[in-house]
């Protein structure tokens, strides 16, 4: 890789500031792991905030970003996206999003490193589950002889393979966690209506339908990565898990740190960078 290249870790993005702040604390902390410069640059919506509520630092994003290295002359690009798995926004957004630019400026050459799941969502990554079995043991208490439920939660999906990871994950957690705790189960956030989008089941609102009796303590595995409008403080999770704790007969639900809050997170990303520059020089 050219010492030219530029490299993006991108996110969806969002118009809270935590996430902006979040995503480039990450890439300060990948940049130092890997020795390389890498920008904290979003796909949507974060450019939108007010950089006065961002250290008087504007957000960007990917197609923002990259016109402006194009007029620079810079030619090599790897985006490595921060995203747990293939979602809509990586397989089909960002293509569109290559095929504008290069309408407009010509040929330049981009890489898209894997997401954090690696190449496949039938064998993904084991440390993601490896990272949720660390902050689910960070709530666990030792006078709970029984053990508690663990649902690990996503925000939901209109794409059945990300789904598919969302399931494989939490049966990684399962194994992961053993006896330490009662059982765990995939739920989502939210869904689409239509029996096509039945996959997503069950929702986080109504665990306590499918739950066994007697449960009486819940932690929820957050499989989000940064905080935003869902996840994180006074966001869509913490709402729908009040509502759970009014309704169900669960006395306790604790909610874990979200990945991109573990250390370990920068080492996975190092790894799909490092894959995504092999791929380049063999290219």
């Amino acid at each position: 890789m050219q010492a030219t290249t530029e490299i993006y870790l991108i996110d969806n993005g969002s118009l809270r500031p935590q996430a902006t702040f979040s995503l480039r604390s990450l890439a300060a902390a990948l940049s130092k792991r890997v020795g390389v410069t890498v920008q904290a640059v979003s796909l949507l919506h974060s450019h939108k905030i007010d950089s006065a509520k961002l250290d008087g630092i504007p957000a960007t994003i990917v197609k923002r970003r990259m016109r402006e290295a194009l007029a620079e002359g810079k030619r090599d690009f790897v985006l490595l996206p921060l995203f747990l798995g293939p979602s809509r926004a990586i397989t089909d957004y960002v293509p569109e999003v290559l095929d504008e630019l290069h309408k407009e400026s010509g040929d330049f050459n981009v890489t898209i490193a894997d997401t954090l799941c690696g190449p496949s969502v039938e064998q993904p990554d084991p440390r993601l589950a490896e990272l949720l079995a660390d902050h689910v043991r960070s709530h666990l208490d030792s006078a709970d002889s029984a053990g508690p439920m663990v649902t690990l939660v996503d925000h939901g999906t209109p794409a059945p393979i990300v789904n598919q990871l969302r399931n494989t994950v939490a049966s990684q957690l399962k194994m992961l966690l053993g006896d330490e705790v009662a059982g765990v189960i995939a739920s989502s956030m939210e869904r689409r209506d239509g029996s096509e989008f039945d996959f997503n089941e069950p929702l986080l609102e109504r665990l306590g339908e499918v739950i066994e009796a007697g449960a009486t303590s819940l932690i929820v595995a957050m499989f989000f990565l940064l905080p935003g409008r869902h996840a994180g403080e006074g966001g869509d999770v913490a709402e729908i898990c009040e509502g759970l704790r009014e309704q169900s007969g669960f006395e306790s639900i604790r909610t874990t740190a979200l990945l991109g809050e573990h250390p370990g997170l920068v080492e996975i990303l190092a790894d799909r960078l490092e894959a995504a520059r092999c791929r380049t020089k063999a290219g």
